[in-house]
């Protein structure tokens, strides 16, 4: 783990590429903490399960009575063929498509877990150092509690993806992440059909393979999405005034206007399928958000400890 000192910050977007929930820009200011240098692997995440049995969301069937809790009212019950074990995996289209629609990219698998990430055939052989995915926020918290630290809240994980620097706009800075060499693991090409690999990965990435930002934070942008404790509020940051939030832990509730009926939790960071013309979460700033028990290809997660 990486110590970061405490201080006062300014979060969220001041330029004019954040979406609405980036703004309006706010003082914070958090305690110093632990953060894992690296998003955690798949041998961390393994030596979890085999020491405590623990099942992931994935590869469980799910519980028709939680989840219709997430649907409109009325919502007619799937065929029991359709309430089985599965995950949500990244299916690029053969052309190009419209983006707008994020559901021509995602297929429902059945056993996709983060024990095969792509569903039945695939593997993590050999991919001991990449980083789990298929993990829900449920999952991620179990393991943080199992090794003793704690998800980040949103502020802390901002404070840390600016590496000290109070207003830039990635990790490593302001040049933009196709200029010079590879600063981090994102899309490269036409999005979602063809990835060019200039990175030099077109999916999931080993960690450390880019360089650290100035506090020795490995991928804190692209790679895999991370998840963060608090709940999602898309009005959240214009709650604030103009105080300076202490430690914030986010809003007590999660309100996401576009799917109101389903709580969401915050992630942080972009993933391997950011590009500029539909994601550039691999801003510092850039908010997404999850149900908790969604697993993705492309999410995971680090820790961090008070102590």
């Amino acid at each position: 783990m990486v110590w970061i000192g405490g201080g006062t910050f300014a979060m969220g977007a001041e330029d004019k590429e954040g979406r609405p929930d980036e703004y309006p820009q706010h003082r914070v200011k958090v305690d110093g903490f632990w953060m894992d240098a690296t998003e955690v692997t798949n041998d961390q995440f393994a030596e979890f399960v085999e020491a405590t049995g623990y099942v992931t969301t994935a590869e469980r069937a799910p519980d028709w009575e939680e989840l219709k809790k997430q649907l409109p009212s009325g919502t007619p019950k799937p065929h029991d063929s359709l309430l089985v074990a599965a995950s949500l995996v990244f299916t690029p289209p053969v052309q190009q498509i419209s983006l707008h629609n994020p559901g021509q990219w995602w297929s429902w698998k059945k056993g996709a877990n983060w024990r095969q990430p792509q569903g039945p055939g695939s593997s993590i052989k050999g991919k001991g150092n990449y980083p789990v995915v298929q993990v829900s926020w449920d999952d991620a918290a179990a393991y943080a509690k199992w090794v003793g630290k704690r998800l980040p809240t949103e502020a802390e994980w901002e404070y840390a993806a600016r590496g000290g620097a109070d207003n830039q706009l990635y990790p490593w800075g302001n040049e933009d992440v196709e200029a010079g060499k590879p600063k981090a693991n994102t899309w490269q090409g036409t999005f979602p059909n063809k990835n060019t690999g200039w990175d030099k990965y077109s999916g999931l990435a080993p960690v450390k393979r880019f360089a650290p930002n100035k506090y020795g934070l490995y991928d804190m942008a692209g790679n895999v999405w991370e998840w963060c404790s608090d709940w999602y509020a898309a009005d959240y940051y214009s709650t604030v005034g103009g105080r300076v939030s202490d430690n914030p832990a986010g809003p007590s509730r999660s309100i996401d206007p576009q799917e109101p009926s389903v709580p969401k939790r915050v992630v942080r960071g972009g993933s391997f399928m950011c590009h500029s013309s539909y994601c550039k979460g691999y801003r510092v700033t850039s908010r997404m958000k999850a149900s908790a028990d969604t697993g993705l290809e492309n999410t995971g997660f680090r820790c961090v400890s008070s102590k």
